[in-house]
């Protein structure tokens, strides 16, 4: 008898202590899950507040640049110099470029009808089989435009260094700046805290409508553009000694003319 009872006390023993286990585990695990949760929570707030800020900036750089932007040469002010920004003749699959056909007649056609009488063609040069302002000089040079009617700018690496080596190396003060719509908020945003008076001119057929990949790139180049401006003072990859250009006055005649 005794050892039956020794051994149902045994029994009943083991059963509080799988018991008061169980219980211990499901604390442990609403404890985890509850952290889970919170983290999760942190997590999503995190995400919605980079969500907002990234909408907030791409508003501001578009909505102070918006009414900056002219696709009708009788309508936009006479300027002495282009700024044409770079890119490649042909896409990844190797068709001809259409961002890089439309740069090309916008500028010649500033050009033709007197609204520029130079253009600074600048874009990137890293190797020998890729050169951008080469490229855009030869396209234009088919177009009539003569070549003591331009300058090409082999440094420019990227939109903030064309748009701050015009300031800095070319010593321009005002300028227009040529390239598609959605491209030209974020060039003339720079320009502007760059100390460079600019409008922005695209060639009039454009659809503005790009493709995703270009848009989506373009959204977070916005948000990059204002850290390298605000946060990291980002200055140019190559600046090197000043090359101003020099032109000679315009005959006033025909220059107020295009003015009025």
């Amino acid at each position: 008898m005794g050892k039956r009872r020794s051994a149902a006390g045994t029994i009943r023993m083991g059963q509080r202590h799988v018991v008061a286990m169980m219980r211990a585990a499901a604390r442990l695990v609403r404890g985890r899950a509850s952290a889970v949760r919170t983290a999760l929570c942190a997590l999503v707030s995190l995400v919605g507040s980079l969500a907002l800020i990234a909408i907030a900036v791409n508003a501001w750089v578009i909505e102070s640049t918006r009414g900056q932007i002219y696709d009708t040469p009788v309508h936009m002010p006479v300027f002495d110099i282009a700024l044409v920004l770079g890119t490649s003749p042909y896409t990844h699959t190797g068709n001809p470029n259409l961002l890089f056909e439309n740069r090309i007649k916008a500028a010649a056609q500033l050009y033709r009808t007197g609204r520029v009488r130079h253009l600074l063609l600048s874009g990137a040069n890293p190797s020998k089989a890729y050169n951008e302002p080469q490229k855009m000089y030869q396209a234009l040079r088919r177009r009539g435009v003569p070549d003591e009617a331009m300058t090409l700018d082999f440094a420019g690496f990227r939109t903030l260094d064309s748009v701050m080596r015009a300031r800095r190396v070319f010593t321009l003060t005002h300028v227009v700046i040529v390239s598609q719509r959605y491209h030209e908020y974020r060039a003339l945003f720079i320009a502007r805290h760059t100390g460079l008076s600019a409008i922005g001119y695209t060639w009039p057929d454009e659809d503005r409508r790009q493709p995703l990949r270009t848009e989506a790139r373009e959204y977070f180049a916005r948000i990059k553009a204002l850290l390298d401006l605000f946060v990291f003072h980002t200055a140019p990859r190559f600046l090197g000694p000043k090359r101003p250009i020099n032109l000679q006055p315009p005959d006033m005649s025909g220059y107020y003319a295009q003015r009025a």
